[in-house]
């Protein structure tokens, strides 16, 4: 059997395998963009199979293309979304930037399997790759809606489960900790003390912020660039094609696509994407300092903080025997770090659209995929390998009773002046606040237990999920 066979686009013959279900275009694209090796996402592939299944559906509804061709369109695209071809999308990620190559690689892929469906020899096949797969379609509006739709997925079915099961077992955390008191720390240095739980609500309430903003995200994401073509007028398109697809697009959640109200904003620019990765940022930036928060709070053992106990996963030294470290947290952190280099990226690409188009759409998408993808998998892991497993030292609770910034409870009897003094005493002769009020104030003992007691300094606040 022959290794290769000929196939044409307008531009003339291309020679590519045999067995290759994609056609001349894709094998240009595999030519002229040997760049990084990365590929378009396969969800943003997917994302593309699913649309022009739907197109043919609409196609054939309105007697646009004959029922046997838009049947074999679909279950080309099945077979695509079920993983099935996924060796057959190699188009690098640096590629045309309208993604028309990737749209392209998926026309031709779903034209031949449509073919050989219908009996047809590879190469040969009566579904053409434009004016069947692609009918009243542009690259321009069909690779920003992908973007959408795989986004709006990885964003639902990912992204918001993990976090919303961190900040789950954070409020979880809360509520067993509540009684146990650390001390609170501002610029790092000693301050007034604090519960675990408060803490960890602490914790909790950061990442319930960030699901509701990425949550915020959805709907803008959930609007579809489709029926605008080529520019954002709609030119080859009929009358209702966009609506009946994104009718025919699986929801996300309870809440289907539709198109956008917003069609030349859609095209030239990737604002709603800019948007949510800046909402990515957000999160990173929170995670980056609960991660910071728990390795401080577990430094040590000896001459760290030393206040909480997280899991040992593995060895962390390669010289030194007993040694550990806080590997999950570090983890994290990098992944954070990527994510701002991310949102730095997308915010630039956004910049960069020019009148009707923005020409960095490939890249905005798998950067935003990989970002939520990444910060999915550092909320599941900070989640199962480090705070499900941590405990509050009790040792931690025992030294806040001997800290003297506690002399701030006694400011509003003695004065702020007074209070001072007996805290400085107090660091330089090794002696209890307690003893030395006892001693320098008219406050009787009752009254100097009372206000230094470190469970009423904390307060209440925080002991419910909503407060």
């Amino acid at each position: 059997m022959a290794s290769h066979r000929t196939e044409s686009d307008t531009l003339g013959p291309v020679d590519l395998p045999a067995d290759a279900l994609f056609g001349a275009q894709t094998m240009r694209a595999i030519e002229n963009f040997p760049i990084s090796g990365r590929r378009v996402p396969l969800a943003v592939i997917y994302a593309l199979a699913e649309i022009k299944a739907a197109a043919a559906a609409a196609h054939a509804e309105a007697e646009r293309l004959p029922l046997e061709f838009a049947a074999a369109i679909q279950q080309a695209a099945s077979e695509v979304q079920n993983g099935e071809w996924d060796e057959q999308f190699p188009v690098d990620v640096f590629q045309t930037g309208s993604g028309t190559s990737s749209n392209m690689n998926v026309n031709e892929v779903l034209a031949n399997r449509a073919g050989q469906l219908l009996g047809d020899a590879l190469g040969a096949s009566r579904v053409h790759p434009n004016d069947h797969v692609n009918l009243a379609q542009s690259s321009n509006d069909v690779f920003p809606s992908a973007l959408h739709i795989a986004t709006a997925r990885a964003l639902h079915d990912q992204l918001l489960p993990s976090l919303r099961g961190l900040a789950a077992l954070c409020h979880v955390l809360a509520d067993e900790h509540f009684g146990l008191m650390k001390t609170g720390r501002t610029h790092l240095m000693d301050a007034m003390p604090i519960r675990f739980g408060q803490s960890f609500r602490g914790f909790a309430q950061q990442l319930d912020g960030a699901s509701e903003r990425l949550q915020a995200c959805l709907p803008e994401l959930q609007q579809l660039a489709l029926g605008g073509t080529a520019v954002g007028t709609g030119v080859n398109a009929p009358a209702g094609f966009s609506t009946m697809v994104c009718a025919a697009l699986r929801p996300v959640g309870n809440v289907e696509f539709r198109p956008t109200a917003r069609p030349f904003q859609a095209q030239s620019s990737v604002d709603s994407l800019t948007a949510y990765s800046g909402s990515l940022r957000g999160l990173a930036s929170s995670l980056a300092k609960i991660s910071n928060d728990i390795r401080w709070m577990a430094s040590g053992p000896l001459n760290g903080l030393h206040e909480l106990q997280i899991p040992v996963v593995q060895p962390g030294s390669s010289i030194m025997p007993a040694k550990v470290n806080p590997v999950i947290c570090e983890s994290v952190l990098m992944v954070c770090t990527q994510v701002y280099g991310i949102d730095a990226s997308v915010g630039f690409a956004n910049s960069q659209g020019q009148f009707e188009l923005n020409t960095m759409l490939p890249l905005v998408g798998t950067l935003v995929l990989e970002a939520t993808g990444s910060l999915a998998a550092a909320c599941e892991s900070l989640d199962q390998r480090c705070l499900a497993g941590c405990e509050p030292r009790p040792e931690a609770s025992a030294r806040v009773a001997l800290n003297p910034i506690l002399a701030t409870a006694l400011a509003p009897k003695i004065g702020y002046e007074a209070a001072a003094v007996l805290a400085k005493e107090a660091l330089r002769s090794g002696r209890s606040l307690r003893e030395l009020a006892l001693e320098q104030t008219e406050l009787d003992a009752h009254q100097i237990d009372a206000l230094l007691d470190p469970a009423r300094l904390c307060g209440e606040r925080g002991r419910n999920q909503g407060n």
